[in-house]
């Protein structure tokens, strides 16, 4: 409410927090006395860039979530997200902003000649998200595990096409992605994943 940039996957607090607070209705200070079930505060984007200013060699999404923001709410939102991480970027930091609004990116990719952007897609990789990867001018698609072939990956990788597949909630999952050639995996068990690595 206050224009702070809040890092949230979801629209209110309600699935890992006490809280059914609407994010974008509530302020800085509000939302840091908030906890999550497992007592962690909620981060904020300038804390997450000031964190990851200081490891090197990092990968990072920054995914957007614009849909309900019209034209100008979208390129201001735009603007703050790219200039607050990106001027505490480490310099061999891989940072990608990623969106399943399309609007976003092309005002990304105009605005700041360079960045790198990932389309986020709830389709599988195939002959259709390739196409308009390649139509939007963008060089990594994010898509679901569900549907999707290791021929159409290794077409994507011809293509030039790097494919990040989603989502993961197993290590099945995990070794899914794999099998079909994904180079990046989306998970949201990081810490079993890690485990599982290690083994």
């Amino acid at each position: 409410a206050d224009g702070e940039l809040v890092i949230s996957h979801d629209e209110t607090l309600s699935r890992l927090t006490p809280s059914d607070g609407n994010v974008e209705k509530m302020t800085r200070k509000e939302i840091s006395k908030v906890r999550t079930d497992g007592g962690n505060k909620i981060l904020f984007a300038d804390e997450l860039a000031k964190w990851l200013s200081k490891r090197d060699g990092v990968y990072v999404e920054w995914e957007m979530k614009s849909g309900g923001y019209d034209d100008e709410k979208l390129r201001q939102y735009c603007d703050k997200l790219y200039k607050a991480v990106m001027a505490s970027r480490p310099a061999d930091a891989e940072y990608v902003f990623t969106s399943s609004d399309y609007r976003g990116l092309r005002y990304l990719q105009q605005k700041y000649p360079g960045v790198d952007l990932l389309m986020i897609s709830s389709k599988p990789c195939n002959d259709e998200t390739i196409d308009l990867a390649l139509a939007l001018g963008i060089k990594r698609i994010g898509c679901t595990m569900d549907g999707t072939s290791r021929k159409a990956v290794k077409k994507a990788h011809e293509k030039g096409l790097t494919v990040s597949l989603w989502p993961g909630y197993t290590t099945d999952d995990f070794m899914l992605g794999a099998y079909l050639g994904a180079d990046f995996m989306c998970t949201d068990i990081p810490i079993e994943l890690k485990k599982f690595h290690a083994e």
